[in-house]
């Protein structure tokens, strides 16, 4: 990665009471604009090292430095509300508005009330949700793929340069999640924050990322931009992984030809 990064992973390890070692050596970077994608098996390491990154988990070894700063030093709940963050299934609060979730980190933040409402206007203008026809709905009103609009703008909201995602489309169905896929890329091509994202569908990473970060038990096997990593399979397992979406974009090809 050239220029500056915004998050710098390196040696991370994360060993959980009992000896289980969940994530082994593990180092990646991000810079402005760039996500980088974890992608893997269930169970390989993937929502632990992000959980990391967040302090939700404290690593056992390792640095993590977001804007050169190491956050083994910083109060781990002010840490959090400099950090974007997008879970499966939203995560919203069933009980506020959208405009209350939108609001939660900035008012945390001591924002003036003016200040907070002209940001979440702004937000839901961004995340393509009519103000004046969402602000004031609440969560169980809103469909799958608004919702997941609604927590794309919450974790915006303090304007953060560094977003972290898990398995953030997973539960949508494909328009509306192919739908999402492009705003989020464009948000962040025009926001230019960081950002990383967790899943196990290496056809989203190829499609989505920077450079992809593939685990197996806990460790990186192979980090390369899509491009290298098609062209060069750094093992076995990585050539499994990316059989499938290869297999099925050539059957598609084959379906359009008529062959």
């Amino acid at each position: 990665m050239a220029g500056r990064a915004i998050l710098k992973v390196e040696a991370l390890a994360k060993t959980f009471s009992g000896g289980v070692e969940a994530v082994s050596d593990v180092s990646f970077a991000a810079g402005p604009g760039e996500l980088v994608v974890l992608v893997g098996e269930s169970g390989c390491g993937k929502t632990t090292t992000l959980k990391c990154v967040n302090r939700l988990l404290e690593p056992s070894a390792g640095r993590i430095e977001i804007d050169g700063e190491d956050i083994g030093g910083l109060d781990p709940v002010a840490l959090r509300r400099r950090i974007g963050w997008v879970m499966q299934g939203d995560g919203l609060f069933p009980h506020y508005t959208v405009f209350q979730n939108i609001a939660v980190v900035p008012r945390l933040l001591g924002w003036a009330p003016d200040r907070i409402a002209d940001r979440v206007m702004e937000l839901l203008e961004l995340v393509r949700l009519e103000p004046a026809e969402f602000a004031h709905r609440k969560p169980s009103h809103l469909s799958g793929g608004q919702r997941q609009r609604v927590g794309v703008a919450r974790a915006l909201a303090s304007g953060p340069g560094l977003m972290l995602m898990d398995e953030p489309f997973g539960a949508l169905d494909p328009i509306t999640r192919d739908g999402l896929r492009e705003d989020v890329v464009a948000l962040q091509a025009e926001l230019q924050f960081a950002a990383v994202m967790v899943t196990h569908d290496m056809a989203e990473a190829l499609l989505l990322a920077t450079r992809i970060a593939v685990m197996h038990e806990g460790a990186v096997i192979q980090y390369d931009t899509p491009e290298r990593l098609l062209a060069d399979p750094a093992d076995a397992r990585v050539l499994r992984m990316l059989e499938s979406p290869v297999r099925e974009a050539r059957r598609i090809a084959g379906l359009r030809s008529g062959a």
